[in-house]
């Protein structure tokens, strides 16, 4: 479920800070709505913090009824797991806790596929799921690989004393559905350029957006900013005339 809590900070990135180091999350892993801006006041005299609401997954509360279809849902994926996530409080180091709970998770969805770690970079845990009938694990638009990565990251975390990020990837799907996003991206700033209109991408969640956001944050003659709510949320591309000004920040609109 998407919980949402408010943050402040001097400016809009040392509260967006704040809020990655209490949640113990990455950038990539959180949408940012700016709420208020700093305001710097006379003297000191009215000045206030910039205020940003940040919107993340949490693990549901209760296991969800399993799905009766056969293609594995994200509600599968978390029923499977709620007799797992107890197994992980005692097991030893994070990368035998993560396997463990993975081959655990993976057998009960009826799953097999060889499990390659290696330390990522920036910290915590790289995970790489090779093998047959990777198209089950990952899901429609990655779904099942993102409950799967999030349960594993609950999983592990939960009895920690220190948070370690674990990425959870299938046969390189991420970096190939990041390539064709970036894609998509320069092709809808294209259209914008051309048209001198906004336009809306279909929904996505907030990493994909994320990835938009990145790809078109330098393209001169368009803005980007995202609109709706989970799980319906999505990137607008918008038109910014050619002034040779300094380009907006992105942000996120509620």
């Amino acid at each position: 479920m998407i919980k949402s809590r408010d943050f402040s900070g001097k400016n809009e990135e040392e509260a967006i800070q704040s809020a990655l180091n209490e949640l113990g999350l990455d950038r990539d892993e959180v949408s940012v709505e700016l709420i208020e801006r700093a305001k710097s006041g006379f003297l000191g005299i009215g000045a206030s913090p910039a205020v940003v609401r940040v919107s993340y997954e949490a693990p549901d509360e209760a296991p969800l009824p399993k799905a009766e279809s056969s293609v594995v849902t994200r509600a599968a994926v978390s029923t499977a797991a709620a007799a797992l996530v107890e197994l992980t409080g005692e097991q030893g180091e994070v990368r035998d806790r993560a396997e463990e709970f993975l081959r655990g998770l993976l057998g009960h969805m009826g799953a097999q596929a060889d499990i390659i770690t290696k330390p990522r970079e920036g910290g915590g845990l790289s995970i790489d799921l090779r093998g047959e009938g990777m198209g089950l694990i990952i899901g429609r638009r990655g779904e099942t690989l993102d409950a799967i990565q999030h349960l594993t990251n609950y999983a592990v975390n939960r009895a920690a004393d220190k948070r370690v990020h674990i990425n959870v990837d299938a046969e390189n799907y991420r970096a190939k559905r990041e390539d064709s996003l970036i894609k998509l991206a320069e092709k809808m700033a294209g259209k914008v350029i051309k048209y001198k209109k906004s336009m809306a991408l279909e929904p996505m969640n907030s990493y994909e957006r994320h990835v938009i956001h990145t790809a078109l944050q330098n393209f001169e003659g368009v803005t980007t900013g995202s609109t709706g709510t989970e799980p319906n949320r999505r990137v607008v591309v918008s038109y910014a005339a050619r002034t040779g000004a300094k380009k907006p920040q992105t942000r996120e609109w509620s």
